[in-house]
Formats: C-alpha cells, structure tokens, sequence
C-alpha cells in the first residue's frame, strides 16, 4: 500500500507501537499476576488477606489503591503517535 512520504509498514509499525505501550501500562497498572504481597508496596502496612485472595498479584492497600484512582486521569483512545491525518479519521 502507497503510503504517501512514509515508507512502506509504517502504518503498522505505529498501531503496533500504541499497543504495546499500553499493554505495558496495563502490566503495571494491574501487575503481572503470580503472588500477592504481604504489605504495600508504598506504604509498607500490611494488606489484608482477604484483599489477597480477592485480588490477585496485589500490590497496594486500600488506602494506597484509593489514593491512586482519586488521582487517575482518563485516557484517551486515539493514536497519539500517529500523523495528524490519521488522527482525524
């Protein structure tokens, strides 16, 4: 496919990029499985097991948890690295 002034898979290259990124960001967000910790990985208190259980590979408590979603901002879902063409589709 004629891609104009980019090389030819750039295309691709960039939509493969954008989802990486947020498989990595995900990965972080929600941990990458295996075993819960014992304490918060901020605050160092102690997580409740029955928040272990619930959650897997739980990272943070309560309190440290909701601290983070106050603070969360919405993303948007659009290709950011993309040319300005491809982001008026």
């Amino acid at each position: 496919m004629a891609g104009g002034w980019t090389r030819d898979g750039a295309v691709n290259e960039q939509i493969e990029a954008s989802i990486e990124d947020e498989l990595k960001r995900l990965k972080l967000q929600f941990g990458q499985g295996g075993a819960s910790r014992s304490h918060c990985s901020e605050c160092d208190e102690p997580i409740p097991e029955a928040r272990r259980r619930a959650i897997p590979a739980v990272k943070l408590c309560i309190d440290c948890q909701q601290g983070r979603e106050h603070g969360a901002v919405a993303r948007g879902g659009f290709n950011r690295r993309g040319s300005k063409d491809s982001q008026l589709k």
